[in-house]
């Protein structure tokens, strides 16, 4: 299931223990990330690539739109 939600959400997710992901490539993610950020690259956005997030947690994805 998918949601956009506000940044007031996000903020009550991450206190609920969400994980957060960040989908931008990996240079740009070494160069800023939100603190405790998994970098999962979208090109990486697969089933295997998921593997590690807890199935249980709801997941935050986020990437900065540079344009």
């Amino acid at each position: 299931m998918t949601n956009t939600v506000d940044t007031a959400k996000v903020e009550q997710m991450l206190a609920e223990g969400a994980q957060v992901v960040e989908v931008l490539p990996s240079a740009e993610y070494e160069e800023e990330h939100l603190p405790g950020a998994l970098s999962i690259p979208l090109s990486e956005m697969t089933r295997d690539g998921v593997g590690g997030l807890d199935p249980d947690r709801p997941v935050v994805v986020y990437c900065f739109d540079f344009q």
